[in-house]
């Protein structure tokens, strides 16, 4: 089987190639290009497919002796990722970068190259299992990243392989070192990648601009102004700046976001609760994803799994939630899970765009 491995220039896509070369493959691999700024360089472990990263993409692969190649994708990547994450902060969503750039660029975009150049497979260092077709969670609890996988449609599954999913990290990071590959204690890569120094209010303030709007409490008392909605997110408790202490002395959240009016809402914590979830934009993973069933939501990467009895309609579905969820965004993805004794499966996912 002809595979592409894409190569992030860390140790989980590093063995992920090795184990497909292993296996008998025919394996290229492909390091993408996501910045057209000569200056992108990682800082510590934040970030990811820097200058650095690549040259080490490419030192693995002369290890393995395969082909190399560097891919641009810089275009898409603003366009589906950059620019998307802007205008979410803009409608008061609270997006999920990494896994839009998982949806569109790691996976919808490579996948249409790579099968136009008569690839049969992608493989990635994602921790996640592919059993009798069935996308489920990677074995490793901490790892895991079958919530970013849940956005891919049924079609590019299919062309997809994950061969470090059912390892612990740090046997990875031992067999990267058997290989004598120079990732092996590579820190883990975290935060947005184009926010490289991690201050993502000045990096949306200098693409926003000063959207003035009013901060209040459940009543409707005015606390004070603020910028722009896009200083706040669901949850959010520090930076608020509220002068005025809540009459009951207990810390106040953001409950509510209004990008229209510019409003934003702030309360107690037990306001955060939501029991019910709309979602919209359905990606469907597994035949069980329709009508109603009983499954699990989860509605951030390795946040809290809930039991939920989910009603699906067309590219809509509302999940009445068993037990409340706090801090809950439109903008988020929520995954369903069904449990099973192989480990939980993906059935698939929607967008969230209201709740209760």
């Amino acid at each position: 089987m002809r595979v592409l491995a894409a190569m992030s220039g860390g140790v989980d896509s590093a063995v992920a190639a090795a184990r497909a070369v292993e296996a008998g493959h025919e394996v290229v691999g492909v390091h993408l290009a996501l910045s057209r700024d000569p200056q992108t360089v990682r800082e510590s472990s934040r970030g990811c497919c820097s200058l650095e990263d690549s040259a080490d993409a490419r030192r693995v692969c002369d290890k393995l002796g395969i082909p190399f190649y560097v891919w641009d994708f810089s275009d898409r990547f603003k366009e589906d990722v950059i620019d998307d994450f802007i205008h979410s902060y803009e409608a008061g969503e609270t997006p999920n970068p990494c896994l839009r750039c998982n949806e569109k660029i790691k996976f919808r975009a490579l996948l249409e190259r790579a099968r136009a150049l008569g690839f049969d497979a992608v493989a990635t260092g994602h921790y996640a299992k592919i059993i009798d077709g069935h996308l489920r969670r990677g074995d490793d609890p901490q790892k895991d990243q079958s919530y970013v996988l849940g956005v891919l449609t049924r079609d590019e599954l299919d062309h997809c392989i994950f061969p470090v999913g059912d390892t612990p990290k740090p046997q990875i990071r031992e067999e990267a070192a058997r290989h004598g590959f120079s990732v092996a204690k590579k820190p883990d890569s975290y935060d947005i990648c184009f926010i490289p120094d991690g201050n993502t209010q000045a990096f949306l303030g200098k693409h926003i601009g000063l959207r003035p709007g009013l901060v209040k409490d459940q009543d409707g008392n005015v606390l004070k102004e603020h910028q722009g909605v896009h200083e706040y997110t669901i949850g959010q408790r520090k930076g608020l700046d509220l002068r005025n202490p809540a009459a009951d002395g207990r810390p106040r959240y953001v409950t509510d976001i209004n990008a229209a009016s510019g409003e934003v809402t702030v309360g107690p914590r037990e306001a955060l609760s939501v029991n019910v979830i709309e979602a919209d934009r359905l990606k469907v993973l597994h035949p069980s994803m329709h009508g109603q069933l009983e499954c699990q939501v989860q509605v951030r990467a390795h946040g809290e799994v809930v039991p939920c009895t989910a009603l699906i309609d067309a590219d809509r579905m509302t999940l009445q939630l068993k037990e409340p969820l706090q801090g809950v965004a439109r903008g988020q993805a929520a995954v369903l899970y069904l449990p099973d004794a192989d480990g939980d499966i993906v059935l698939g996912s929607g967008t969230i765009c209201g709740t209760e």
